[in-house]
């Protein structure tokens, strides 16, 4: 005796060895024996068992699926109660005799390989699919046979590097924020599978993603500036009728790009060997009110966003150019003043609002070859020589007081890119110059103080700090340690700060003694707090980003085949020029700061991915002298994603921060 059989889904025959109550031994025509469940048996038959399942097979090729669910639904055949029925019953319905076993099995094939006709109910047990919801599955099938007929068509021109016009359509979607539910998502990871890429290289094949730069560009502004980098607020309300004009003109020194000045310096003699040293920063509280239109669009910016080649400004140009400090023009001020005896140290300190003359914008580019390490000695004919030395000499004592005074301390490198028509250049400028500590330590100076007039008047502020290595924001006046500093207020970049701005306004409330604008335990201050922390972040991220494509594009412009780099450690290195951190792969097992030689494999500026090659090494021992850039620390966190295998020099990063225009570099 035989048994046709359901197992797992599908039907199988084999011959009875032995049968128990409720299972049987069982043996395949391959010899495999088996054992089955009684209900799993749908039909006993003595017909030969070689050649039974081929059979079925082709009597089920005779029967229509429509014909059979037409013949189940006629009056005539109503099956059991509910309108179900077994495939045994319906084929003696079908065929108007006793169906033979291949015959029933056939049946038993057809109705099971239909599910959208009928309904399984049961072993062997169907019911038809009633004719509104059949209609409606078939249209979904039909719908879903066409749109593989597309994908197909679709996928292989995706795989011959064409892109169809339907996906063009869903781009934005497909580039940015891809629905993996979507058919356009579907049929391009298709082509990507087969193509083995990615789908971005894909796309780009595919001429969708013209620009990498305009790619990272374009995922930061869906994120952050969905509704475009247009200002829809602008106007501002100036009236400087109570403001004196201050007895001493000032200077900025800045990078040469910058146009957002908010900084400026002034000395003046006075008796008794004591010098004032104004610090004079832009004073855009003027004229935008807490809550303006203006306002709140600044509230949700934030900052000014930096990338070689481009800026992102906080305030729209008309908000700027009234309070910048531009060279020959007369502008609010909040000025620090610092009266500076003989020996270099501060007996008295005076904060105040007032108008200033700005005599002259100083450049980096045109001041630093009359103002550095080698020119301090003598006077370099520079017009400013004597006043910059006074300021760099105050400065030096400023750091020492801090005690943070190291000129034993092995220098850095910082990083300006430049972008013209294109082409980047990458230039690097030491950290600490004589021109950079000069700014840098008025401003930890002002930040401090004005940090400190905040506290003392119980006024809420916007405070770095820094206690146990960890570096965070507050509304008190706390300490940071890696400065140095009892407190630190950011409030030397108005212009390009919301931070800056907050607690210029609360500053100015105290030097005019009116009440705050942001009240002890205001609620908007600790709102603006943390979204500047969030956004402040994810600006300097994407920064970070756009430097690293244009070190990649560096090297693509320079047809570079071969590159020196210093290990960092294990296989990661940073790269001499551009200024570069990659992991190569098969590097041998070398110290921290050995020099070696890569051979350049391939550059993806999209994937935002260096491949290189160890040739040789090109010094045996480490350089304890060797000089590493802050982004180098940066961009070993951001590949890594440890952030704590690398500790940031937090003393030099906020002086920089602080001093952020000479980060600055927009071409």
């Amino acid at each position: 005796m035989n048994v046709f059989f359901e197992e797992d889904g599908s039907f199988k025959v084999a011959s009875i060895m032995t049968e128990a109550q409720g299972s049987m031994q069982i043996e395949s025509a391959s010899g495999k024996r088996s054992k089955v469940k009684v209900n799993n048996v749908l039909i006993r038959f003595e017909t030969p068992l070689a050649g039974f399942m081929d059979a079925a097979n082709a009597e089920v090729d005779t029967l229509d699926v429509d014909f059979l669910w037409e013949c189940c639904t006629e009056p005539g055949f109503k099956g059991e109660s509910g309108g179900e029925f077994g495939f045994e019953e319906f084929a003696q319905e079908y065929y108007g005799r006793k169906p033979t076993p291949k015959e029933a099995a056939a049946v038993a094939l057809k109705l099971h390989s239909a599910p959208v006709y009928f309904n399984r109910k049961g072993k062997g047990r169907y019911k038809a699919a009633p004719a509104e919801i059949l209609k409606a599955a078939l249209a979904g099938l039909e719908k879903k046979r066409v749109l593989a007929e597309k994908m197909a068509v679709f996928v292989l021109q995706l795989k011959a590097h064409s892109l169809p016009d339907e996906l063009l359509q869903k781009i934005d979607m497909l580039l940015y924020a891809p629905d993996k539910n979507s058919f356009e998502y579907k049929t391009l990871d298709a082509a990507a599978s087969d193509s083995h890429l990615t789908q971005l290289k894909l796309l780009q094949a595919c001429g969708a993603i013209p620009s990498a730069h305009d790619f990272h560009l374009g995922a930061f502004l869906r994120e952050h500036f969905a509704k475009g980098t247009d200002f829809s607020a602008q106007e501002i309300s100036l009236n400087l009728d109570e403001l004196s004009l201050a007895d001493a003109e000032a200077f900025s020194i800045d990078d040469s790009t910058t146009t957002e000045i908010d900084d400026a310096f002034s000395i003046l003699p006075l008796a008794d060997g004591i010098t004032r040293v104004g610090i004079h920063i832009a004073a855009p509280a003027l004229g935008i009110a807490v809550d303006s239109p203006l306002d709140k669009e600044v509230m949700q910016r934030l900052s000014t966003i930096y990338m070689p080649g481009n800026k992102i400004t906080m305030l729209p140009e008309a908000a700027i150019r009234p309070f910048s400090l531009d060279a020959g023009q007369i502008k609010p001020v909040l000025s620090l003043y610092l009266y500076v005896n003989a020996e270099q140290l501060i007996i008295q300190r005076d904060s105040k609002l007032e108008l200033i003359k700005i005599a002259d914008n100083l450049r980096h580019d045109a001041l630093e070859p009359f103002f550095n390490e080698t020119t301090l000695a003598a006077d370099s004919g520079h017009p400013y020589w004597a006043k910059l030395l006074y300021l760099f000499n105050l400065a030096e004592s400023l750091e020492k007081v801090r005690g943070k005074y190291d000129p034993t301390k092995p220098a850095q490198i910082d990083y300006n890119f430049y972008v013209v028509d294109g082409k980047v250049s990458i230039v690097g400028r030491h950290r600490g110059s004589p021109m950079d500590k000069l700014v840098a330590e008025l401003m930890i100076e002002a930040n401090n103080q004005w940090g400190a007039l905040l506290a003392a008047h119980h006024v809420p502020g916007l405070y770095r700090a820094q206690a146990g290595g960890k570096v965070y924001m507050t509304t008190k006046a706390e300490p940071h340690q890696g400065l140095g500093v009892a407190q630190y207020a950011w409030s030397t970049s108005p212009l390009r700060r919301a931070v800056d701005l907050i607690n210029q306004r609360q500053i100015m409330s105290v030097v005019q003694n009116l009440a705050p604008s942001y009240p002890v335990n205001s609620e908007a201050l600790t709102t603006h707090m943390r979204n500047f922390e969030m956004t402040y972040q994810a600006y300097s991220e994407f920064q970070v980003r756009m430097e690293r494509y244009w070190c990649l594009q560096y090297v693509i412009q320079e047809d570079l085949h071969e590159v020196r780099a210093t290990v960092w450690r294990e296989n990661l290195v940073h790269l001499d020029s551009p200024p570069y951190m990659t992991k190569v792969y098969g590097l041998p097992e070398l110290k921290p700061g050995t020099k070696v030689s890569l051979q350049v494999q391939e550059v993806d500026t999209l994937l935002m991915e260096l491949r290189t090659k160890f040739i040789a090494v090109l010094a045996d021992e480490p350089q304890s002298g060797d000089i590493l850039p802050i982004e180098a620390t940066d961009i070993f966190m951001e590949d890594t994603g440890q952030v704590g295998e690398a500790k940031l020099d937090e003393e030099k990063v906020d002086a920089v921060i602080a001093d952020s225009h000479n980060q600055e570099a927009v071409a």
